[in-house]
């Protein structure tokens, strides 16, 4: 394995995505995934060229939200709850605000006809300014340590402001914003990500924010390239309920030829 460009991509290892009391979407298996994640920064130390880190970053009005939604009785839905378009379009949901109904049905239509997601109802969470949007103490440290010794930025990258769709990617948001280029294809990350020679890929959660951004990773990723891209299995979990998603990435992208390996193989 090349390392003159060893990067590491790590998506959303903040504490609200944690196994923590506390936590507003605890996956199980988050803090020792985090945890390995932290002694992999502290062993690569100068091999490692660059980090990405992305946050997911929301306010508590946000479309897959509670209080965004209402039931007839100006009730919001319970967390978890998939909200269909046929559901949105018979106002079975509603948004609480009528000015964005139409907006929001035409959301949920065009992430269903994108095919990768219905909409979910999560317990607010990543809300920015709080503990749940912080990093990972571990992995917080580490990267604090790696950017002082080898005098290098991390590259912190939010995701999710926009209240009118969601941003699991890294790279694009679900339903891209026309109002918003910030919910556009990032190509200055792609570009960044595709100067490494080696891109570990880590993070939370295996089912839904590093599934997107690996799929969008590969729409992008010359294909000549793909055993560059390296997803540490043991650096990564699926959100309770949704296991399957997480399986299912996993062998798809064996199957695509991106390298599937633990954190300590990579040494």
């Amino acid at each position: 394995m090349s390392h003159a460009k060893l990067q590491l991509l790590l998506i959303d290892p903040q504490n609200d995505f944690c196994d923590l009391p506390g936590a507003a979407l605890p996956v199980p298996g988050a803090v020792a995934g985090l945890q390995r994640v932290a002694a992999l920064i502290e062993r690569l130390g100068a091999r490692l060229s660059g980090v990405q880190v992305t946050l997911d970053s929301h306010q508590p009005l946000h479309i897959a939200h509670p209080h965004s939604w209402q039931d007839a009785q100006g009730q919001p839905p319970a967390p978890f709850t998939q909200i269909g378009a046929d559901e949105v379009a018979s106002g079975r949901w509603q948004t609480r605000d009528p000015a964005e109904r139409a907006r929001a049905l035409a959301y949920v239509q065009a992430l269903e006809a994108g095919g990768r997601y219905r909409l979910v109802i999560w317990p607010e969470h990543c809300l920015v300014g709080g503990w749940g949007h912080g990093v990972q103490q571990d992995v917080h440290q580490a990267l604090n340590a790696w950017g002082r010794q080898q005098g290098r930025l991390v590259d912190f990258i939010a995701k999710g402001g926009n209240p009118h769709t969601e941003h699991y990617s890294a790279l694009r948001a679900e339903v891209p914003d026309p109002a918003d280029p910030g919910t556009a294809v990032d190509a200055g990350l792609i570009a960044r990500l595709q100067a490494a020679d080696t891109l570990l890929i880590a993070g939370e959660a295996l089912s839904h924010c590093v599934a997107s951004t690996v799929r969008d990773l590969l729409e992008f990723w010359p294909r000549e390239r793909r055993q560059d891209l390296v997803l540490l299995t043991d650096c990564s979990h699926s959100v309770p309920g949704f296991e399957a998603q997480g399986d299912a990435l996993l062998a798809e992208m064996r199957a695509a030829g991106i390298r599937l390996a633990t954190s300590t193989d990579v040494l």
